[in-house]
């Protein structure tokens, strides 16, 4: 694609009908980056490869910086895939993720005696999009409805993962207080995200419903973005701060055993 130096992407005299060049040249970087993974590219090496002189090109990527469609590290001023794209990617795949999951989801059930869910990232929040609950458990059902990040294992989970403009911009405003245990204070919430990452689990306390306990632990994409969360969860009596490890350690092992299904799926990696 030749960058005919149009400053503002205005469809120029004679193109095709129906054709938006700023468009296709944002379509055509994106598709760079998406190439460049997992490294990324900047901005200068992005152009010459999009036929695009640096300004425009830097503007481009400056808007989809701000929509999560791309990222930069501020250290290396590279560009790479952002978190919105995943999450469009999961949100037109839900139904594929919950059959190459559920089995994965049912054993973590069967496992623990618990209840284990499957959730996916919404534009609000997370959804959850796939249940199972023991015989003789008696559970409030998930399915379907979405839930605050920062009160829930399952979005300390997400968040914990996702880039710190993602974050910045998922927590703008208050945080509500549900019990007398969720977190509301920012700092106190992103030192508690730190600590989520470095276990490789999120925890929650009571934060959602005062007796409700639980984990949860993400699926990650090949660029580790989290494209689903899996967690386990049951009132304080079964599920207490005690069992947090070792169901930690569970629902890691079942994220890792999905995003391989999926990644399989995809053709992206084979089993050994």
């Amino acid at each position: 694609m030749v960058d005919a130096g149009d400053p503002d992407g205005q469809e120029q005299p004679g193109a095709q009908s129906g054709r938006v060049q700023s468009l296709e040249r944002a379509i055509s970087l994106l598709n760079a980056v998406a190439d460049s993974s997992p490294e990324g590219e900047t901005v200068a090496n992005l152009a010459a490869r999009c036929g695009l002189n640096r300004a425009t090109a830097w503007r481009l990527l400056a808007t989809m910086e701000r929509h999560s469609l791309v990222e930069r590290d501020p250290l290396t001023s590279r560009y790479s895939i952002g978190f919105a794209v995943a999450r469009m990617a999961t949100a037109a795949g839900v139904d594929g993720l919950v059959r190459r999951a559920h089995a994965i989801v049912e054993r973590v059930s069967r496992q623990t005696g618990e209840t284990a869910n499957l959730a996916v990232a919404r534009s609000l929040g997370l959804t959850y999009v796939d249940e199972v609950t023991p015989p003789v458990v008696l559970s409030a059902k998930w399915l379907g409805r979405q839930v605050p990040l920062h009160a829930t294992s399952t979005g300390k989970a997400l968040l914990a993962w996702l880039p710190a403009a993602e974050v910045e911009s998922l927590l703008a405003g208050p945080l509500t207080a549900y019990t007398d245990t969720t977190i509301t204070d920012q700092t106190r919430l992103l030192s508690e995200l730190a600590l989520t990452k470095e276990r490789g689990y999120g925890v929650c306390v009571g934060e959602m419903e005062p007796n409700l306990y639980g984990v949860s632990a993400p699926v990650l994409d090949e660029h580790k973005h989290p494209i689903a969360v899996v967690s386990i969860w049951g009132p304080k009596d079964r599920v207490p701060e005690e069992r947090f490890a070792a169901l930690g350690a569970l629902a890691g092992e079942a994220a890792a055993d999905i995003a391989h299904a999926v990644a399989r799926r995809e053709g992206l990696t084979e089993r050994s």
